[in-house]
Parts: C-alpha cells; sequence; structure tokens
C-alpha cells in the first residue's frame, strides 16, 4: 500500500474519530458556547491518545460479515445458555468439566484479546489462559464440539472484523 493511501487512510480515521469523541461530548456536557475551548481541548487529546494506543487499521469491515458475526453469537448463545440451563437443572445428566486448549490463530494482542473475549461472553466455555500459541477455556463437557465451536467462532470474527 503507497503512502500516500496510508496517510489517507491515517487522516480520515483521525476525523472519524475526532467525530465520535465530539458527539460523545455532546451527549455528556451539552451544547455550551462556552465549552468549546474546553470540548476541543478533550476531543484533540482523546484523538491524540486513541490513534496512539489503537492505530487505524489497514483492514476493512464487512458489514455483511459484522451482521453473521451478530446472527451467529445470538443464536449461539441462546442454544448454549439452554443447554447450561438444562444440565444445572436436571441433575441426572452428566458434567465432564474440564480444559481444553484451542490453536488460535490470531496473533497476541487486541485481535486475540477481542476474540477471548467474545467467547468470554458464551455459556459453558471460560477462558482461562494461553501458552505457546493456544488458549485454554475451561467447560462444561470436554465431550462436547468445543474446540471446533471455537473454530467457527474464530472465523466468523475475523471475517466480520480483520478481512485484510
Amino acid at each position: 500500500m503507497t503512502a500516500g493511501i496510508m496517510a489517507g487512510r491515517w487522516w480520515l480515521s483521525a476525523a472519524s474519530r475526532a467525530a465520535w469523541f465530539s458527539c460523545l461530548w455532546l451527549v455528556l456536557a451539552g451544547a455550551d458556547i462556552g465549552d468549546i475551548p474546553a470540548a476541543t481541548a478533550a476531543v484533540v487529546a482523546a484523538t491524540w491518545t486513541s490513534l496512539r494506543l489503537l492505530e487505524p487499521s489497514t483492514s476493512r469491515r464487512s458489514l455483511r460479515a459484522i451482521l453473521q458475526l451478530v446472527f451467529f453469537f445470538l443464536v449461539h448463545s441462546i442454544v448454549a445458555g439452554a443447554d447450561v440451563a438444562r444440565r444445572a437443572l436436571d441433575p441426572r445428566l452428566p458434567l465432564r468439566p474440564g480444559f481444553v486448549a484451542y490453536p488460535t490463530r490470531l496473533p497476541r494482542g487486541l485481535r486475540r484479546n477481542v476474540f477471548t473475549t467474545l467467547t468470554s461472553l458464551l455459556p459453558g466455555t471460560v477462558p482461562t489462559g494461553e501458552r505457546d500459541g493456544q488458549l485454554f477455556y475451561h467447560c462444561l463437557d470436554i465431550e462436547q464440539p468445543v474446540l471446533a465451536e471455537l473454530a467457527a467462532e474464530e472465523a466468523a470474527l475475523v471475517r466480520a472484523l480483520y478481512n485484510e
């Protein structure tokens, strides 16, 4: 990618973030003409900080893939939640708790953190740590297809947010 395109994306990201921070200021503080100097300083500082902490991405987001991820997440949450409730309420259903190691393809950092945050919201599995490129999950039933489900969730996340 050329330097000009990268610079253009950086400025677009900075402008977009500044607009969002300006909207946040208006929601929190209201629109008062006397607040313009403070609002300007706050928006500039927040934009600069956000650009330093989270550099603009070169990836393109797919709205269709994001909607599919949301739908996938909701369906999976409902099914997994019903399974957890069924196991909790029916003492005859066996629980086989334990740990599984999932070999993620996501690099350490933001991408892996987003994935573990997403999977921590789903019932039945909890990320507990990582080592040597593998994420460890505590599961209610290790005989369920947990690794296949994690792979599907990772693929959906990559399609939605990190399609480069």
